[in-house]
């Protein structure tokens, strides 16, 4: 589909359509522009509403700290920080879509004049040659019946008998002469009527063409901009809808936080007076004189001694506490599958090394037609900029990066699970030699009998030589909550701490506690303490208040 070939002859159509598409491009920057004023002036607001009803705190005591008061406080900080997004919104929106929609369409104008320009001298260039083919072809036309004429002038007067012999001679040389000029005059007249019509080819074939591609191109990367600056604009919207979520959930947490015990029992605390409520009148008997001397009307209430509660609200420390560190979990699946039996650990982890290291390949051809569509825009500045793709490079890298690291780490799990499969068969390939019953030849994490019928987990024995028994107190290991990738290589010659050489992986079983200084496990369970500034840790999502930090 070219404009070029199947509009050829729309020219004027086709002015008044990119006319209308720079006007359509300016009625869309209005609304972008009414739009951002619509939002700057509704956060200013916003903010004005706040500044209203915010209290003016000239004294603490000026007005009671009820809940529902500190939770409206609460949500009009809320509302201010609403406020900013709004204005972050607006100015996304005017830096963003409006400035450079603004530019676009005035670049775009000058290129449409251009190539309307373009497009009037080639049709002015056909014109002209239109006319002077037509010019040649009345002339020839014109020497054409002059030589008729001289034809019929030179017959009457060569069969005229009355006609002298010079009068036939100068009919004859009148005769030749236009003969010689018609002539002339054809000639000229089928060049110019070749050279106009390979003019119109060229004209209708390359040059219109070429100027209508233009056009088209011009017109569809206004359509693209245009779908660009309606993503930009809903772009600044959704960049916000996460701080914008916070602060509606602030505000729920606000109204949650709305406790009417505790305001009924600030209006006791404020107002009670710690008086007993007043006593029965007596009766006053007027009708004997002995008591209307002795009444006299009064009212006597005891004041017995009035005691105050204390308005604190205390609150009840919990028994409980949730340690960040403890012993490895006996239920949960764990990240290493090591709650798994060998073969089924196994399975799992070559299931997940296959997944990603598919990740890894999608990462990988995404970060190749990144570099190839970079390299196009270098090549081709008119459709896109390279520098925008720089972030998008950036982070493919980046995932592609922590994928490897976890592709190691997971292949760390998978040797071991190897290896330890392996000396386990050759154990019992041993056993059966000697008529020895294997036990306890797994992990501190738990092992299994040598009966398939009977395979189940049962604690290690002491008595067995493994490389745990001197690093661990109790049992079970400490889980592993993260793991690292040491940066330096460490020599690890003080007591309690773990050499290591630079690029090796290790699990975090303790977190560094301020001191600079984090617990390791070697993949062959040897542990000990690293200098935390030596290594790259990341501790999982999935362990207890565990956060993940480069």
């Amino acid at each position: 589909m070219s404009w070029g070939t199947e509009l050829w002859d729309q020219f004027d159509n086709l002015e008044k359509h990119t006319q209308w598409g720079l006007d359509f491009l300016d009625k869309y920057a209005k609304f972008v522009k009414e739009r951002l004023e619509i939002e700057q002036n509704y956060a200013k607001q916003l903010r004005n509403l706040v500044k209203k009803f915010c209290p003016k705190r000239s004294s603490k005591d000026e007005e009671p700290r009820f809940t529902s008061c500190i939770a409206f406080y609460n949500i009009l900080n809320e509302l201010n920080d609403y406020a900013g997004q709004r204005e972050v919104v607006a100015e996304e929106i005017g830096h963003r879509v409006y400035a450079e929609i603004m530019k676009y369409s005035y670049e775009l104008k000058a290129e449409r004049k251009s190539h309307l320009q373009e497009g009037r001298r080639a049709q002015q260039y056909l014109d002209m040659c239109l006319k002077q083919m037509d010019s040649s072809k009345k002339k020839f036309e014109r020497e054409c019946r002059e030589a008729e004429k001289a034809q019929q002038t030179y017959e009457r007067m060569d069969n005229d008998a009355n006609a002298t012999k010079s009068d036939v001679e100068k009919a004859k040389q009148q005769l030749n002469l236009r003969t010689h000029m018609a002539d002339e005059s054809k000639n000229e007249y089928a060049a110019q009527l070749q050279n106009y019509n390979a003019e119109q080819h060229k004209h209708f074939y390359i040059v219109i063409p070429q100027v209508y591609k233009h056009l088209q191109e011009m017109d569809e990367r206004r359509t693209t901009k245009l779908s660009e600056c309606y993503k930009g604009f809903a772009d600044a919207e959704r960049k916000v809808i996460p701080i914008i979520s916070k602060c509606l959930e602030g505000m729920v947490q606000a109204a949650k936080s709305v406790d009417e015990r505790r305001d009924s029992q600030l209006v006791v605390d404020c107002f009670k007076s710690g008086f007993e409520p007043p006593g029965d009148f007596p009766f006053e008997d007027y009708s004997q004189h002995i008591y209307r001397t002795v009444s006299d009307g009064t009212i006597s209430t005891p004041k017995p001694e009035v005691t105050r509660t204390d308005p604190k609200i205390t609150m009840g420390k919990a028994k409980g506490k949730l340690w960040l560190f403890g012993k490895k979990p006996k239920g949960p699946a764990l990240e290493d599958f090591s709650h798994l039996p060998p073969e089924q650990r196994r399975k799992k982890l070559q299931q997940r090394i296959d997944e990603l290291n598919r990740e890894l390949q999608k990462e990988i051809d995404q970060k190749e037609a990144l570099n190839k569509m970079k390299d196009v825009y270098e090549k081709s500045p008119q459709m896109g900029d390279p520098s925008s793709l720089q972030p998008k490079i950036a982070e493919t890298m980046n995932n592609i990066e922590k994928l490897r690291m976890e592709i190691h780490k997971n292949e760390a799990w998978l040797s071991e699970v190897e290896g330890k499969v392996a000396q386990r068969s050759e154990r019992r390939h041993s056993a059966e030699a000697n008529h020895l019953v294997a036990q306890g030849r797994e992990s501190p994490e738990g092992s299994y009998t040598e009966d398939a019928n009977q395979e189940g987990r049962i604690q290690p024995q002491p008595s067995v030589h493994t490389e745990f028994d001197d690093e661990f107190d109790d049992d079970d290991p400490l889980p592993a909550i993260g793991h690292c990738k040491a940066i330096y290589p460490f020599d690890g010659n003080n007591e309690g701490t773990l050499a290591m050489k630079e690029g090796e992986v290790m699990y975090i079983i303790e977190e560094d506690k301020g001191d600079g200084w984090t617990r390791a496990r070697r993949q062959n369970g040897e542990e000990g303490y690293v200098p935390t500034s030596y290594i790259d840790v990341t501790l999982e999502k999935n362990s207890k208040g565990a956060v993940t930090y480069i």
